[in-house]
């Protein structure tokens, strides 16, 4: 394998890194395989706690891309097993446990959501039930050995609970343990994880040496803001743009974010070139040019990235019509009802919102119209007429006919 020298390879591999541990360590393992030819095992675990994925987690699984471009081996570990458990990472409280049907149904969408960012063909997928799920107490007892309670409680979010009095359950001790053992089983070189997974990527490095392993280099990114600009990207807090949500969705939704998260939105959600975002600083410090124009270069990039180029001047110009010009796109999904009904239940039911309450949100908000006519009582009924246009929010449409 012919790689790149390793300081063009760390170019790219610190681009959009928050922390490299340790930086030195890493250049001597990139140096070893350049001599060598022999690519590095770079790992990435995800627990498939939900079904689908965003463009927050796609600033680490892009990490992951950019190992793979630079030729070294990516391993996708879905955690199945530790989605089980519960990470612990950030959380407040213990976290709802998992059974492993629902983790592995899970997983399957995140595999193929992952496509969207990852070469498939080079890409090994490990799920860690197939190790994991092997331990017996014994293996287990002696795995806990290995760190004490005293190093547990280092990390903040049990520091903070256990001060607060806040329930702390053993099972979820267990789960840097069993993330950790993820490398050891793999060898893994190189971890990758967001800043929040700081603590159970060196509790890997520290199980690797246990075992009489290199330990693993870790690799953190940015958690990226969602498009409140304040939490982080959640489903939960209504604040994310899916991998898979279409093109003119992920370009109108770019463009509600603040202009102070225009520059870390293209290094990270765009993964555009250092060069591309120092000229879009720049350019934002001018009182001459429209932060607008910036983010809906942003926006364009974004769709590229998922997309293409083709379905990002597509996306565009859909904005520019719909959502600017008010019209009404030609090809939109058609709705058929045989007697009058509920407004909520015609959104459900035609799979416009994926819950009624959802629906009722919207139409309290005034975000639904009818024929142009915005309706904001969550009982308004719709009759089976020759057509109507139902516009739900700015860029959702459903022709509504008998």
């Amino acid at each position: 394998m012919n790689f790149l020298p390793v300081q063009d390879q760390m170019k790219l591999i610190k681009k959009g890194s928050e922390e490299i541990i340790p930086e030195n360590e890493l250049v001597e393992k990139l140096e070893k395989s350049y001599l060598s030819g022999k690519p590095l095992t770079i790992k990435l675990g995800c627990d498939p706690s939900r079904p689908d994925l965003h463009i927050g987690h796609g600033v680490v699984l892009r990490k992951l891309r950019h190992f793979q471009d630079l030729g070294h081996q990516a391993v996708l570990v879905i955690g199945d097993f530790t989605a089980m458990i519960g990470d612990p990472s950030g959380r407040n409280k213990t976290r709802p446990q998992l059974t492993l049907k629902d983790a592995q149904e899970n997983a399957k969408s995140y595999v193929e959501q992952s496509s969207s960012i990852l070469d498939m063909k080079s890409l090994k997928v490990e799920y860690n039930s197939t190790w994991l799920n092997k331990m017996n107490f014994s293996d287990v007892i002696n795995l806990s050995s290995s760190y004490t309670v005293a190093r547990m409680l280092e990390r903040d979010d049990f520091t903070k609970r256990f001060k607060q009095e806040v329930p702390i359950s053993i099972h979820e001790f267990l789960y840097p343990l069993a993330q950790g053992q993820d490398s050891v089983e793999l060898k893994a070189d190189v971890e990758l994880g967001g800043t929040d997974q700081k603590f159970n990527l060196l509790v890997g490095r520290d199980l690797q040496k246990s075992n009489g392993q290199s330990p693993q280099c870790i690799i953190t990114t940015p958690l990226l803001e969602g498009t409140d600009g304040v939490e982080k990207m959640s489903k939960s807090y209504g604040n994310h743009i899916g991998l898979h949500d279409k093109a003119e969705e992920m370009y109108g939704k770019t463009l509600s974010i603040s202009d102070g998260m225009i520059l870390k939105w293209l290094l990270l959600a765009a993964d555009a070139k250092t060069e591309v975002v120092k000229i879009a600083e720049k350019n934002l410090k001018d009182p001459n040019v429209n932060p607008m124009e910036i983010k809906r270069d942003l926006a364009r990039r974004v769709v590229s990235l998922f997309y293409d180029d083709n379905a990002a001047e597509k996306a565009e110009n859909y904005f520019n019509t719909i959502v600017v010009g008010k019209g009404v796109p030609d090809d939109i999904p058609e709705y058929s009802i045989k007697s009058e009904d509920l407004v909520i239940n015609v959104i459900f039911n035609a799979g416009i919102l994926k819950s009624k309450s959802e629906a009722r949100r919207m139409v309290k908000q005034g975000a639904v119209k009818i024929d142009g006519k915005s309706i904001t009582d969550i009982n308004t009924v719709i009759k089976p007429l020759k057509k109507q246009i139902l516009k739900v929010g700015k860029r959702r449409f459903l022709k509504v006919i008998n």
